[in-house]
């Protein structure tokens, strides 16, 4: 189809119009020279990897191999997930776009009982390392020893809490800590960075702003040298940073957090708009995160800040429910805070949750949660650590996950280049979160170069639409006006937009779309993919001598530029730059939901784009793809493979046995529970094509899964809920009152589960507190708050010979608790509900994929 050139005067005549209709023009001047790095006063440990491999960091940003590095963390608990998922669950994240897995270690869940260690099983915090290199994870072991992470005592055991003083320089205390440490320096030998392993990085302590004599930056001093005595010899040591941290200069970097909301806040209320959907221009801290010692002034952190690059380790990627207020986000709530919080500077995006996980019981069947009952600030669950997390317990992937991994595509390939800009504050932005009319933009930009960072999001809060909105940058040596014609920015958008992006050698003036990733095929050229923003349309802005195909589009050029008009989002090439000397470039816009669909995988010998609705993720040679309710799955690659690649199924049977330790579970065995069928070869068919990629289609037997379910006890008057604790707010009910709970029975025949690789049990209730149980034994437990409740079945699969019990304590009318208002229940004439809805079991399908 031939290109449609605009001419000069119908464009400048379109501009004018606009203007004339009251367009508005959002200024930010980023003309300032940016100052080099400053060297930053951290002494860091062994940085040097065998190989010649460094990790370093100035004051602006981590370097890796001396170039500038910014990393995506996820966080992702060893002990409160099944070892036999491990090696699944981090393959997951890594095609999430994860880089560096965190996790904590709760020393209770290793020395229950003094003395006496537990590194084995779901404890086996080495084989979660050695696994996590093998997906290609570095990783950050948060050592403690008070983790919080709504832990009993912030994970210390009870008899330390019982013993002494913690978290200060106390001898006998720090004698633990000691020993403590040395187990942990065991766990570590050999997978250090220096001796060419994939450990990066140690935090110490958390969440600490203590002072006082043995306490604050003499205790973290202390922790260090403990550390390092036990041979934790590593780049990074960090501590966080929020709520008034106290730490020693130079020794540990802060990192950084923030939340959608509070949910150990003890407002029963929706809470004012939170400053976390805010760009920072003056400070790293965002609000409060919960610590639960009180800080009395600003914090270590804030007075480095200037020598300290900014780094995050927990930016909500959910929230967890806590009895008193049990907020529920959506995927947008989570995902429009990265524009702000990396156009606040943020030059490390880490995530708490990434993986959701379950609770494991103490010794005679305690729980190990965090609870008023022993003094904690919060009640949570026994078992469910579900965080709304993007992969949830059982490796569901969720919403919010598509949401977040375009943006880690663009840190993984555009994220040295944003690393060492700094931030740039407009002209006007709000005084306060509470301004929800003002534009909320900043860029970052070094030289003439820059990315601009726009969000119109808040949380439970309409933002006012920008209308007939333009953005003015004053760069180095130029001014650049987008779009070329004024657009509207509607409630809810949030976007990143690229200034003088070079690709590949070619100058991009601006897009109004998102960089995603760039694919470099050799000498067939490269490939650069966006994505569409928010109903804007997509303008593509080039020097003027560019030589431009773009087929249905409209060209023209003016003032020095080629602008690109007209682009429709599609999976098609949309515009292909031919450069004399030089191999093409071509750009390729996807819609926002394609963008969603998108991963970037190695796959049969080089690194491929990989379009599907279904969650996917590489193993060995191999691209493993899993489907939750359809046994018909659908996949494009990008460049197209040269055969028809070949599909297998493993049949989980489902045994009575109870499921294989981790260390029996071959590294191919398709995370089956207990016996394997033998794999069934399954057709993969061609589907034509997706724009420029291959689409193949492959369809499993699909499965019917039916349960049964019968009340087999009636609710009983549930009593008033108590104000109390710590909080002094609403506390969760004793254990003796969960007499008044009415139960069901469900039955889920096994046989129907054969040849699926899971099957979600999902229970729909409505009352305070659901629990299910295996006998006396409790499989799981969840606070009722309109999100749905799931659990797997794969890891109960020898608890399927008999029912299983779901109790629900009911859920009193005058219950001081927050709900969400689309979960609040009518309650009409009655005083309190106690009701199971329905329940489902949800097939899980896996296929394995091999070109």
């Amino acid at each position: 189809m031939p290109r449609r050139l605009r001419t000069c005067a119908a464009l400048i005549a379109g501009v004018l119009a606009a203007s004339a209709a009251g367009a508005a023009t959002l200024s930010i001047d980023a003309s300032a020279p940016t100052p080099a790095p400053l060297k930053a006063a951290l002494r860091l440990g062994s940085a040097v990897a065998p190989n010649g491999d460094t990790l370093g960091a100035n004051a602006r940003y981590l370097t890796r191999n001396g170039a500038p590095w910014l990393p995506v963390m996820g966080e992702f608990h060893y002990s409160r997930t099944p070892a036999s998922q491990w090696e699944a669950e981090l393959r997951k994240m890594k095609a999430a776009g994860i880089d560096i897995v965190a996790s904590y270690v709760m020393w209770n869940h290793h020395e229950e009982v003094e003395g006496k260690f537990d590194w084995s099983g779901n404890r086996d915090l080495r084989r979660f390392i050695q696994l996590a290199a093998k997906a290609g994870l570095d990783v950050v072991v948060r050592v403690g020893p008070w983790a919080h992470a709504e832990v009993r005592y912030g994970g210390i055991p009870d008899w330390v809490v019982n013993a002494m003083p913690s978290r200060s320089n106390d001898p006998q205390y720090m004698m633990l800590v000691e020993r403590l440490y040395g187990q942990i320096g065991q766990q570590l030998k050999g997978q250090l960075w220096k001796d060419g392993g994939r450990v990066i990085g140690i935090q110490l302590e958390n969440e600490y702003n203590i002072d006082g004599p043995g306490k604050g930056a003499a205790h973290i001093a202390a922790l260090k040298k403990l550390a390092q005595k036990a041979g934790m010899d590593v780049p990074y040591y960090t501590v966080t940073g929020w709520d008034g941290t106290i730490y020693p200069t130079g020794e540990v970097t802060p990192v950084f957090g923030g939340y959608p909301d509070e949910p150990w806040g003890v407002s029963t209320k929706e809470l004012p708009p939170k400053e976390t959907y805010a760009f920072r221009f003056d400070t790293r801290v965002s609000g409060d995160l919960g610590a639960q010692t009180a800080a009395h002034a600003p914090g270590t952190a804030e007075t480095d800040k200037e020598v300290t690059p900014f780094l995050g380790a927990e930016y909500g990627a959910g929230l967890p429910f806590m009895y008193r207020r049990r907020t529920v986000v959506s995927a947008d709530d989570i995902a429009s805070m990265l524009p702000v919080q990396l156009g606040s500077g943020v030059n490390l995006m880490g995530y708490y949750m990434f993986h959701g996980g379950r609770n494991p019981l103490g010794l005679g069947g305690t729980g190990l949660e965090e609870s008023t009952l022993s003094g904690g600030y919060n009640d949570t669950t026994m078992i469910s650590y579900d965080f709304q997390a993007p992969l949830g317990p059982d490796g569901q992937q969720r919403k919010v996950l598509e949401k977040l991994r375009p943006f880690h595509l663009f840190l993984h390939d555009f994220g040295s280049r944003l690393a060492p800009m700094t931030v740039r504050k407009p002209d006007v932005s709000p005084a306060k979160p509470d301004d929800l009319a003002t534009a909320r933009f900043a860029v970052r930009s070094e030289g003439d170069r820059g990315f601009l960072f726009v969000n119109n999001h808040v949380r439970q809060y309409p933002m006012a639409a920008q209308k007939a909105t333009q953005f003015a940058v004053k760069l180095q040596g130029q001014s650049i006006t987008l779009p070329s014609k004024p657009v509207d920015i509607a409630d809810g958008a949030y976007f990143i937009w690229p200034l003088n992006l070079d690709l590949d050698g070619t100058n991009l003036h601006y897009a109004t779309a998102q960089p995603l990733t760039l694919l470099d095929q050799g000498k067939a050229g490269v490939v650069a993919v966006f994505a569409a923003s928010a109903n804007v349309p997509v303008e593509l802005s080039f020097d003027a001598n560019a030589k431009i195909t773009a087929a249905g589009a409209q060209i023209a050029t003016a003032g020095g530029k080629t602008l690109v008009t007209g682009v429709q989002p599609g999976a098609g090439a949309a515009v292909t730059v031919q450069r004399d000397g030089k191999r093409p470039l071509t750009i390729v816009v996807l819609t926002a939901e394609q963008s969603q669909q998108l991963s970037v995988v190695q796959l049969a010998g080089q690194r491929r784009l990989l379009l599907s609705a279904d969650q996917a993720y590489v193993d060995g040679n191999a691209l493993q793809m899993r489907s939750v309710g359809d046994s018909k799955f659908r996949f494009a690659v990008y460049p197209a493979l040269t055969t028809t690649p070949k599909a297998t199924t493993t049949a989980a049977a489902w045994s009575a046995a109870a499921p294989r330790s981790a260390a029996a579970v071959p590294s191919n065995a398709g995370a089956n529970a207990a016996g394997d069928a033998p794999a069934a070869t399954v057709a993969v068919r061609a589907a034509g094509s997706d724009g420029i990629f291959q689409a193949f289609e492959a369809s499993l037997p699909a499965s019917e899964v039916k349960a049964s379910i019968t009340q087999t006890r009636t609710a009983q008057q549930a009593a008033a809920i108590v104000i109390g604790g710590t909080a002094k707010a609403a506390i969760q009910p004793l254990p003796e009152n969960f007499k008044a709970a009415a139960a069901w029975q469900i039955n889920v025949p096994r046989e129907q589960l054969k040849g699926l690789d899971d099957a979600l049990l999902q229970i729909d209730f409505v009352g305070d507190i659901g629990r299910l149980y295996s006998g006396t034994r409790l499989l799981d437990d969840w606070y009722y708050s309109g999100y749905q409740w799931q659990i797997g079945l794969r890891q109960q699969a020898a608890l399927l010979d008999q029912p299983l019990t779901v109790s629900v304590l009911p859920l009193r009318a005058d219950a001081p608790i927050y709900l969400p208002k689309e979960a609040r229940p009518n309650f009409g004439n009655e005083q309190q509900l106690a009701t199971v809805r329905g329940v489902t079991v949800i097939p899980v399908y896996q296929l394995r994929i091999t070109p």
